[in-house]
């Protein structure tokens, strides 16, 4: 089968200039490299235009095709039939190739199986976590914790080696169709060598500012895993996380606390003490309280981050239900009885609707 001509192949007119006939190859490449457009079409036409800009971009060959045609260049096409490291010169095509397929594989593309030196690039270190447990009031006044981790470190008085990923060269190859790809040494970040790193246990002081939250995080800069060929160390993450308190609860920077009272005491009203973050402060409790009654205390929650003002702290009050009585209570309870219907306005209407809707 005879060739088509490498003109009509990149769809280029003869007096195509040089960058014409790269745009056409760039265009044709993108369209049927394999891996964008597999199968035996898509190899072959890739093949054909290749071998077309191969000598179109070469000022010698093309001189010889323009002259001679394809008899002018046959068998010094650089030998696709055995792939990009047959040992051809690619010249501009070879940089076409690293400008094209750079994106595509995340390095470039070389035929003939060149290879560049390494080029030293600077890599961050990778960040660290780790989670500090701390007290309700910790969290609320802020405190000072110590925190152990283990984190990757130069060891001392090393020198840098030889990485034995890519032997120094920076790149590692695979084949990729009728090229080989070379991608930056994912060990060595493109240096070439490394230097020797060791695990060690590092103590550090964690400054907990007051107000902070369960589930927030603190960053130490610099204090996570050592960089590579020069680059900055990763950061640690610090995540507090708050235990459970005996009576309080947090919501934001408002605290919750729930309070029994008597029955008495929420029928006729008393002075009662009640927990605070800071200490025990008194309050009123009303006459006719109910219970599940919620009653605010200004500025008694936690520090706002910063430093700016402080929450509240609801109190909810529960009117406890004697479960044992004397007999001198059940007599009190048996009076009291018999005078409810005039001092439970709610009971006394919602049994009077319940009596009228079954009637």
């Amino acid at each position: 089968m005879s060739k088509r001509d490498y003109y009509e192949v990149l769809g280029v007119d003869r007096s195509a200039s040089k960058e014409e006939i790269k745009k056409a190859y760039r265009k044709l490449a993108m369209k049927y490299h394999p891996d964008r457009n597999p199968g035996p079409e898509g190899e072959s036409k890739f093949k054909e235009a290749s071998e077309a800009a191969e000598v179109l971009l070469n000022e010698e060959k093309k001189a010889r095709y323009d002259q001679f045609g394809h008899a002018g260049v046959d068998g010094q096409a650089g030998g696709f039939g055995g792939g990009f490291g047959a040992g051809g010169d690619f010249g501009d095509l070879g940089d076409i190739f690293g400008d094209l397929f750079g994106d595509m594989f995340g390095g470039g593309a070389r035929g003939g199986g060149r290879r560049g030196p390494g080029r030293s690039r600077a890599r961050r270190g990778d960040d660290m976590a780790v989670v500090v447990d701390v007290t309700f009031e910790e969290a609320a006044f802020g405190c000072e914790k110590e925190v152990s981790i283990v984190k990757n470190v130069i060891k001392e008085g090393t020198t840098a080696q030889t990485c034995d990923m890519c032997q120094g060269h920076g790149e590692v190859r695979r084949q990729q169709g009728f090229f080989t790809i070379s991608q930056t040494c994912p060990k060595c970040g493109g240096a070439g060598e490394m230097a020797q790193r060791v695990k060690k246990k590092s103590t550090l002081s964690v400054k907990v500012p007051a107000g902070i939250d369960s589930g927030q995080r603190l960053k130490l800069a610099g204090e996570g895993d050592v960089g590579g060929q020069g680059g900055p160390n990763g950061d640690l993450y610090v995540q507090i996380r708050i235990k459970e308190h005996e009576f309080f609860e947090r919501d934001g920077f408002d605290v919750f606390c729930k309070v029994p009272i008597t029955f008495s005491q929420a029928a006729l009203g008393a002075e009662i003490e009640v927990p605070t973050l800071n200490g025990k402060v008194s309050m009123s409790i009303p006459s006719g309280t109910q219970s599940h009654k919620k009653m605010r205390l200004k500025g008694k929650g936690i520090q706002r981050l910063g430093g700016y003002g402080h929450g509240d702290q609801i109190i909810t009050v529960i009117v406890e239900t004697p479960t044992k009585l004397s007999g001198e209570q059940q007599e009190l309870f048996e009076k009291l009885a018999q005078l409810e219907d005039t001092n439970s306005p709610m009971s006394r209407g919602f049994f009077e609707k319940v009596k009228d809707l079954f009637q």
